[in-house]
């Protein structure tokens, strides 16, 4: 297979096409850029799809450069946003920078990654330095894009600094003499000033891959940690599975497509087989690539037992009362749920068991002023269809 023709497997737009194929016809080896936000502490199976990408340039001979973005997150991506992104302090910033490598490199190669922290050169540069650099961009340019030009029409406001996050993440590309960048499709205009900012300079423009968005946990929106509709590279084995089983029948074949590379003639025949059975073999092949395969079959196991045969799983969180009562003789079911789950809040509990979607011991919890008294046998409490807990005595 030609290399371009591998490249282009699964990207929706590719902008320096010609020049990139020149660069390879004279043997160089690219340098191909991927930038990351550090924004929580966790990346998610929406990154997945560029570091996919970014993998295959790197097992293709060519330089993998991970751009931290500490100082970017200063800022906040105003990419898809209809508003301001709330702004993080450099000590938050760092706190899940430090998270981000080790997750990174189960995908990426860390022998063959080089890893740069805009900060760098963005620390050094006084207020003059950034008159200077904003004299590249327009104002009329800037609204241009999608989500500003959006944002102004209904006189939602636009910061300054925002306008200046792509002229930013293009000096990136400046400084690193980049031949090529990496995205998802929201992030077109941000790459497309870092051509800009390179022909302005004189230098060769990189080429823009932009590749798809997947949809997140909601089915609706993107996946993005901003709206809480995520996977983790760092979920649990149980909680992957849980999530990668609870993506609707329709959006599991962007995952098909975008997470393990199917075409469309493989997810075709896939189609054939019923959901259910199509569902847990992607739960499987994705759980198992970041634990293990055996830990992908327990939860195989664990799901078929809950689901299919309306059993109790074999492992749950205990929560012994004696640790949790704070010598209470009495507590809160929704504060015994929150200690002992993922879930996020008590609104979500909440709207759980008045939904009918929370039980005790078997039995329909329909209030949520609940409380579970000191028990003299464990109980049982489950929320929703994958949160299971134990109160133990």
């Amino acid at each position: 297979m030609d290399i371009i023709d591998k490249i282009s497997q699964g990207i929706e737009q590719i902008i320096g096409a010609d020049a990139l194929k020149e660069k390879l016809a004279d043997g160089k080896r690219l340098k191909v850029k991927l930038g990351v936000d550090p924004t929580r502490p966790d990346l998610t199976f929406g990154h997945l799809v560029v570091f996919k990408k970014l993998r295959e340039f790197q097992d293709l001979g060519h330089e993998a450069i991970l751009i931290i973005g500490d100082f970017t997150t200063l800022i906040g991506d105003p990419s898809g946003r209809s508003s301001t992104r709330p702004v993080l302090t450099k000590e938050e910033i760092k706190d899940n920078a430090t998270t981000y490598l080790d997750q990174a490199f189960k995908i990426l190669d860390k022998e063959k990654t080089t890893v740069r922290y805009n900060s760098e050169w963005f620390n050094e540069m006084n207020f003059l330095d950034c008159l200077h650099l904003t004299r590249k961009m327009t104002v009329a340019r800037m609204l241009e894009r999608d989500d500003f030009s959006k944002r102004h029409k209904e006189n939602t406001p636009i910061s300054i600094i925002e306008f200046l996050y792509p002229l930013i993440q293009g000096y990136d590309s400046l400084i690193l003499d980049a031949d090529v960048e990496i995205g998802g499709n929201d992030q077109l205009f941000n790459m497309l000033v870092g051509r800009a900012l390179q022909k302005d300079a004189g230098k060769s423009e990189q080429t823009v891959i932009t590749l798809p968005l997947l949809v997140g946990l909601d089915g609706v929106r993107k996946m993005s940690k901003s709206y809480d509709n995520y996977i983790s590279f760092n979920d649990s084995a149980k909680d992957m599975f849980g999530k990668i089983m609870s993506v609707s029948d329709e959006g599991m074949w962007q995952y098909y497509k975008f997470l393990l590379s199917k075409t469309d003639e493989e997810v075709d025949v896939i189609k054939q087989d019923h959901p259910m059975a199509s569902k847990k073999a992607l739960a499987l092949t994705l759980t198992g690539s970041f634990h293990s395969v055996e830990e992908a079959k327990h939860e195989l196991a664990q799901f078929e037992q809950v689901f299919s045969k309306n059993k109790i799983p074999d492992d749950m969180p205990e929560l012994a009362w004696a640790e949790i009562s704070n010598n209470e003789t009495s507590i809160p079911l929704v504060d015994i749920i929150l200690q002992g789950s993922a879930l996020s809040s008590k609104g979500e509990i909440r709207r759980l068991i008045k939904q009918g979607a929370v039980k005790m011991n078997g039995q329909k919890i329909s209030d949520a002023t609940t409380v579970l008294e000191k028990p003299t046998d464990d109980v049982i409490i489950q929320a929703g269809k994958r949160v299971f807990v134990k109160v133990t005595n």
